[in-house]
């Protein structure tokens, strides 16, 4: 009874509670690459204990990038950003459905293409905050 009383009534979860002001693409690219090397592992090794493994931490991998790319869109990029490039909704959009496909795939080359696409979002980031 007494446990109920003082449990917490609401729980949250978020990039950030308070914006902090700390963002970057380098999170999402670091996911990434991860994603890239276990796929590669995993073409690399027969066996099916360490194949399981690989495609747990794989699909982890690409669900965290997934995360901080989404992050970017939604905290950081701002509507002057979208004005400037008016590509970006669809370069994040691609991004995210690239990560899904490495996700869902043993390919290395499905990662390559995430992290290409993560490289072109951490250009104009970088671009941004020149400005």
């Amino acid at each position: 009874m007494l446990s109920r009383l003082f449990a917490p009534k609401v729980k949250v979860s978020a990039h950030c509670d308070l914006p902090c002001g700390v963002y970057d693409p380098a999170q999402a690219r670091i996911e990434a690459e991860s994603v890239k090397a276990v796929q590669e592992k995993y073409q690399a090794n027969e066996d099916p204990h360490f194949r399981a493994r690989a495609t747990v931490i794989k699909e982890q991998r690409a669900e965290l990038a997934k995360h901080h790319v989404s992050v970017l869109w939604s905290d950081y990029f701002k509507p002057p950003h979208f004005e400037k490039y008016p590509e970006l909704h669809q370069l994040i959009n691609d991004t995210l459905k690239a990560l899904s496909a490495a996700k869902a795939s043993t390919d290395p080359a499905t990662g390559q293409k995430a992290l290409d696409l993560i490289a072109q979002i951490d250009k104009i980031f970088w671009e941004t905050k020149q400005g």
